[in-house]
């Protein structure tokens, strides 16, 4: 889609078309960025066929395409362990919001990604799960300044129908914790 209606009628254009046309008026102004991504329903099929951590070290060692999210969020994980995770992420400037710091929906995606893994290394083969709810607290402001960042997610509870998670964000750098969360999940069968 590449433009959307209003309420009045009129058509507005996406960000995405609306960049690109700046891009030829305001070219000294202006950047890209190529992604490339795998089918997520052809890795999705891969994550039936194995248990949760087994799944999750697939990801990790690169046996299993990352999640188009992961592509665009460029976060990866870096250790996983039954009921823990952890992942790293370097923030750009293509994650700032227009107040010129990271977007807390990055680091809310990267906490809701590394408490949702650590539940993942949970699941027996035929499970699944989804987030229920995720509480943030950003402490403090994030930029591309800051580095690598590093999230880790432990669940506190593992149910038969649902687990929670806490997770922490980090500076790699300083070690300063930058934001935390907690997450319920949906455990389906």
């Amino acid at each position: 889609m590449n433009s959307e209606s209003t309420r009045d009628g009129a058509t507005r254009e996406t960000a995405r078309i609306l960049a690109d046309r700046l891009a030829g008026e305001r070219p000294e102004i202006s950047r890209s960025l190529t992604l490339n991504w795998q089918d997520p329903m052809a890795m999705a099929s891969r994550g039936l066929e194995m248990a949760g951590l087994e799944y999750m070290r697939a990801v990790m060692n690169g046996e299993v395409p990352p999640a188009p999210i992961a592509v665009l969020m460029n976060m990866s994980p870096i250790e996983v362990e039954e009921g823990h995770a952890i992942f790293s992420a370097l923030p750009g400037e293509e994650h700032y919001n227009p107040i010129g710091v990271v977007h807390g929906g990055f680091m809310a995606t990267l906490l809701d990604s590394v408490a949702g893994c650590a539940v993942h290394t949970t699941l027996a083969l035929g499970e699944a799960y989804t987030t229920q709810t995720l509480e943030v607290k950003n402490l403090r402001p994030l930029t591309r300044d800051t580095g690598a960042v590093r999230a880790e997610g432990t669940v506190e509870y593992r149910g038969r129908r649902q687990a929670t998670a806490n997770a922490r964000l980090y500076a790699e750098e300083t070690g300063k914790l930058l934001a935390s969360a907690t997450s319920t999940c949906m455990i389906l069968r």
